[in-house]
C-alpha cells in the first residue's frame, strides 16, 4: 500500500510557509536584541562618564549600568588609552547623581550570565558631573582565571593534608 504525503503544490506552500515562519523569527529575534538599546535613547536625558578598567572581560557596549540592582544606564563607547587601558564611556540618566568617591565594577548575573557595570555608591557629597570619571573601578573575574585559583588551592590543600 503506497501512501501520498504531500503533492507538489502542497510541499511547495510548506515549504514557503516554514521559510516565513523563519523569517519572522529572525526579525523578532533582532527586535527583541535591540528593543532595550532603542528604549535607553526615547527614555530620557543622560549624562555621560568614563570608567577605565584594565580588563573588560564579556562586557560589550549597550550593557547595562545598574547601582542597587536598577538600570540606570548603558555602555555607550569602549576605546583603548595610551596605556592599553579600557575606557568605557557610560550613559547615565540625568536625574541619577553618583557621588564622586563611587566605585564602578564590572559583574556577571549569575555564574555564565550577561556582563553589566554595577556602581557602588559612596558617601561625598560631590557628585561627578558630565565628562567625569571613576577614580575607582574594579575589572571583570574570568572564570577561567577564577577557576585556576580554586584548582590550585585545592590542590595545595591536598599537599598539606598528605604530610
Amino acid at each position: 500500500m503506497k501512501e501520498e504525503v504531500y503533492s507538489k503544490e502542497e510541499a511547495k506552500h510548506l515549504k514557503v510557509g516554514i521559510y516565513t515562519a523563519i523569517i519572522i523569527a529572525l526579525i523578532a529575534g533582532v527586535y527583541v536584541a535591540n528593543k532595550d538599546t532603542m528604549a535607553h535613547k526615547e527614555d530620557g536625558k543622560y549624562y555621560t562618564v568614563d570608567a577605565r578598567f584594565n580588563r573588560t572581560d564579556g562586557l560589550l557596549v549597550g550593557d547595562q549600568v545598574r547601582l542597587a540592582g536598577v538600570d540606570i544606564g548603558r555602555v555607550v563607547n569602549a576605546k583603548l588609552d595610551d596605556h592599553f587601558k579600557a575606557i568605557l564611556t557610560l550613559d547615565i540618566k540625568e536625574n541619577v547623581k553618583i557621588p564622586d568617591d563611587s566605585s564602578a565594577s564590572i559583574v556577571s548575573a549569575g555564574l555564565m550570565g550577561k556582563k553589566y557595570i554595577e556602581i557602588e555608591p559612596g558617601g561625598s557629597m560631590d557628585y561627578i558631573p558630565q565628562g567625569g570619571e571613576f577614580s575607582y573601578t574594579q575589572d571583570a573575574m574570568v572564570l577561567e582565571e577564577l577557576m585556576d585559583r580554586i584548582i590550585s588551592i585545592g590542590k595545595a590543600n591536598r599537599k598539606n593534608d598528605k604530610k
